[in-house]
């Protein structure tokens, strides 16, 4: 079974199909793939448009703590054959993809869906990654509220 693990801070364009296409194996029959897309519009909590963002990362400690999360879904989803964590930092626009957790395995029954959804939260609880968000009202930084609350 194959069990390589890609986890990275890049400033590069994220291109899904060649995401997907490094983690497929032999004996890979399905891709989980949780992607980030930076939003034009937020309706949740203060509505407001977003003209872009720019995400900063610490890219050792960042890239760490994704290997961290790795492991931790290896060892519920002992069937995962690949994971692969992006997140992308620099100037990015609405319709951006901001980051990618994606899982593979054999099968779509082995827990892939699940463990695509507890990397995405793990790495919003735990990945030094920090968002500065401007609109037509100036700049701010993001303070990273947690949607879910965390569960897992």
């Amino acid at each position: 079974m194959t069990t390589n693990t890609v986890c990275k801070i890049s400033d590069d364009v994220i291109m899904l199909n060649e995401l997907i296409s490094g983690m497929a194996a032999t004996t890979t029959g399905a891709v989980a793939t949780f992607t980030g897309l930076v939003r034009g519009r937020t309706e949740r909590n203060d509505p407001h448009e977003t003209i872009k963002l720019e995400y900063e990362a610490y890219s050792p400690m960042a890239e760490k703590m994704m290997h961290q999360i790795a492991d931790e879904i290896r060892n519920r989803w002992n069937e995962i054959e690949a994971i692969t964590m992006i997140q992308r930092v620099g100037t990015l626009y609405p319709g951006d993809i901001a980051v990618v957790i994606a899982c593979s395995a054999s099968h779509r029954d082995t827990g892939v869906f699940d463990a695509a959804r507890y990397g995405i939260e793990r790495l919003k609880e735990i990945v030094p990654v920090w968002k500065k968000e401007y609109g037509p009202g100036g700049e701010t930084w993001v303070e990273g509220e947690h949607f879910p609350p965390s569960k897992i």
